[in-house]
């Protein structure tokens, strides 16, 4: 734990990258000086510039001490996330990396219709009834799973839009590649209809 300032004598340790910084005589109860160390100063300097000294000190005296360190952490990621990104911050870096969850469902959800396809063509292939009527009905029970899978991983990137403004361009992008719910059941049936094609 810091000492007293530079001021107090040769024996004390150096005062925090806080103190230091804003030039105040560093107490053995000061709240930044566990987390702040004076060998890293740029630490605290980023959090100082984006959420305020005083901002950070009534933050971290609010909280439990066990869960100071992890705030601190948080708060640097936060302002250098907003350095880099001035106008979302890593807000950004986190819609990003949802949309790239949401899309990777979309994609599961296509893989899992064509493996429901290929299971269909040889289970008729084995028991050599594939009538016109139980083809239909499979169809659609298969369209009716696979357009439920793709309505759950919209049903993301709608949430997505509506909590954050800087994904909807990108979402856009991501929804209008997938198309509407029809243009959806109309890429599952064609992905049914080339498996067919290889399995007839």
């Amino acid at each position: 734990m810091a000492g007293n300032g530079s001021g107090s004598g040769g024996s004390s340790s150096p005062p925090c990258a806080s103190c230091k910084l804003l030039r105040r005589r560093c107490t053995q109860e000061c709240v930044f000086a566990p987390y702040f160390p004076p060998e890293d100063p740029h630490k605290f300097a980023i959090v100082h510039k984006v959420f305020g000294a005083s901002n950070v000190s009534k933050m971290l005296q609010e909280l439990p001490a066990q869960q100071r360190a992890d705030a601190v952490s948080s708060l640097v990621y936060e302002a250098n996330a907003r350095v880099r990104d001035p106008v979302y911050g890593c807000v950004g870096a986190i819609s990003y990396l949802q949309q790239q969850v949401s899309q990777l469902q979309v994609q599961l959800a296509l893989a899992k219709a064509e493996i429901l396809c290929v299971q269909m063509q040889q289970n008729d292939g084995h028991h050599g009834h594939s009538t016109a009527a139980l083809s239909s009905t499979k169809q659609q029970q298969l369209q009716l799973q696979m357009d439920g899978e793709a309505y759950q991983s919209l049903i993301i990137q709608n949430g997505l839009m509506n909590t954050l403004n800087s994904a909807a361009t990108h979402q856009q992008q991501v929804l209008n590649s997938l198309g509407s719910g029809g243009s959806t059941t109309m890429m599952l049936q064609e992905a049914c209809l080339k498996k067919e094609s290889l399995w007839a």
